[in-house]
């Protein structure tokens, strides 16, 4: 009877090796996260003890003014907020059956890892919004009404004189079918070059469109500069795995700890839609 050799054969424990599973789903979740790019990644809390973190922002020096010629350009002053933000964690498993594993069409496992990938980047993304649906400045946000290509060049001017640079458009569905017949649009296909996020429809007024479905019973838009947003990791993906020896199962966990939080409020518009 052939044995298999224990140094080259193939065993679940192979498998499920945690430490693989944890570097496929770290490695997939830069793209599970749809709205990382908007985002700026930090490190520096893994390690240091405490679920509470005390975050700045800068509050709005204000619109920019006409000056007539000859007058003094006036100024404001750059004040600064904190915020305590609290760290979370997010987690999710799924339990497979030793046949699934070895008899199953398809790839199970590799399912398995892309699906938690996309779980725990969804619970991020979901974060991302509500920061910016909760805290946007008063300030940077529109009277709501109905959603209009005018409203977001109307909007744009909130940015005042810092109107230049790269900025995202956050839509539904329904608001990029408005857009697609406004007049400036853009279609994807002629903006291919120098994209912030994957996933660009188009561009109006200079903003690269991204269509959300999250986004789709508020309706809300927002106008995201890169930055504004920040995602301070506690700690990365843990992966753990756990034999069922009664039903010859192997359950995979994986969980994340972070904050998200809104970093500059200064480059976020909310575009409120009735």
């Amino acid at each position: 009877m052939a044995t298999v050799p224990t140094t080259t054969g193939t065993y679940l424990s192979n498998l499920f090796n945690p430490q693989v599973i944890g570097d496929m789903i770290e490695k997939k979740l830069t793209d599970a996260i749809r709205f990382a790019p908007l985002a700026r990644v930090y490190n520096n809390l893994e390690g240091r003890p405490g679920n509470t973190i005390t975050l700045p922002f800068f509050n709005y020096i204000g619109n920019a003014t006409v000056v007539a010629e000859g007058t003094d350009i006036p100024i404001h002053q750059l004040t600064e907020q904190t915020t305590p933000v609290t760290i979370k964690k997010v987690g999710i498993g799924v339990q497979l059956t030793d046949e699934s594993v070895l008899s199953a069409y398809g790839n199970p496992i590799g399912e398995s890892v892309s699906q938690i990938a996309l779980s725990i980047g969804s619970a991020v993304d979901n974060d991302f919004l509500n920061i910016m649906d909760t805290t946007a400045d008063a300030n940077m946000t529109m009277d709501a009404a109905a959603f209009s290509a005018d409203r977001v060049a109307a909007a744009l001017t909130k940015f005042g004189e810092d109107i230049d640079g790269e900025k995202v458009l956050l839509v539904s569905p329904a608001s990029y079918e408005i857009l697609r017949k406004a007049t400036g649009w853009i279609a994807g296909t002629d903006v291919a070059a120098n994209l912030v996020i994957r996933g660009t429809v188009g561009m109006i007024y200079g903003c690269q469109v991204v269509v959300s479905n999250k986004l789709a019973t508020s309706d809300t838009a927002y106008i995201v500069k890169p930055g504004a947003l920040a995602l301070y990791n506690k700690r990365g993906v843990m992966v753990e795995t756990d034999r069922d020896i009664i039903n010859k199962s192997t359950v995979i966990t994986a969980d994340r700890h972070y904050a998200a939080y809104l970093l500059n409020k200064n480059n976020l518009i909310k575009i409120p839609t009735t």
